[in-house]
């Protein structure tokens, strides 16, 4: 990760900010951009590393970019990067599912709760395909299983996307929910039912009305992140209580 900045992490709070301490011993306040509650994803002390903005207007120049936990897991936590991985993936053809269009637009207006699909696929004399993406950076004990969770927290935004993405189907179009994985250790997705009860109900009945669900994970390397391979969402009806998990 030559272009970014090394420190470590002191604390994360107001959603948006974390405090750092720099190489040279510098406290700093850099811009946290994750939206969700990071459960697992922030230690105390750990390696992180950060970009900077030459925007002279930003309040924080420094962006929170990727983690190391002490377990050795490389975490992306800038959510606003997992549309752009997904685009990349898609058009350099490691996504297979979703090639063969023309057109990509982004963040287009649509369904019936005045909703933006991420990603709209089109072609001619093809239905279109709408994309919602998710950045996915949960992995539950025991780690070496390897599984990990979206959402990390109750998710009324998530609940809509998925009744928008089934009313996609119904008007005739495809409709997918693809997880961008920025989680080293994660090896297979599922839904976090046991976080947001409602969430994990609505991805069966997504899916049962006909919304393709697909996981892809992403790899850091020299401090870029790019999408590497597709790896299994588990549609399953185990529980977290059956797994010992609390």
């Amino acid at each position: 990760m030559s272009d970014l900045i090394r420190a470590r992490l002191i604390r994360r709070y107001k959603r948006f900010l974390a405090d750092v301490y720099l190489e040279n011993g510098e406290q700093i306040t850099v811009h946290c951009p994750n939206t969700g509650s990071m459960r697992n994803c922030v230690e105390e002390g750990a390696l992180v590393w950060l970009s900077r903005s030459d925007n002279k207007k930003r309040k924080y120049p420094y962006t929170w970019e990727y983690i190391r936990t002490n377990r050795g897991h490389t975490i992306g936590i800038n959510t606003l990067r997992a549309n752009s991985l997904v685009r990349q993936g898609i058009e350099s053809g490691i996504i297979r599912e979703l090639q063969g269009y023309s057109e990509i637009r982004s963040e287009v207006v649509y369904g019936l709760e005045n909703s933006r699909i991420d990603l709209l696929l089109s072609a001619p004399d093809q239905q279109d395909c709408y994309v919602e993406v998710k950045n996915v950076t949960l992995l539950e004990p025991p780690v070496s299983m390897g599984i990990g969770y979206f959402p990390d927290a109750v998710s009324e935004r998530g609940s809509k996307h998925l009744r928008e993405l089934i009313s996609v189907v119904e008007s005739g179009n495809r409709a997918v929910l693809l997880f961008c994985v920025q989680h080293s250790g994660i090896r297979s997705v599922r839904s976090a039912g046991h976080i947001d009860a409602r969430y994990g109900d609505l991805i069966e009945e997504a899916m049962d009305a006909g919304v393709e669900v697909l996981a892809y994970k992403t790899r850091v390397r020299d401090g870029n992140s790019n999408i590497r391979k597709q790896i299994p969402f588990e549609r399953t009806d185990v529980t977290i209580s059956d797994r010992g998990l609390h």
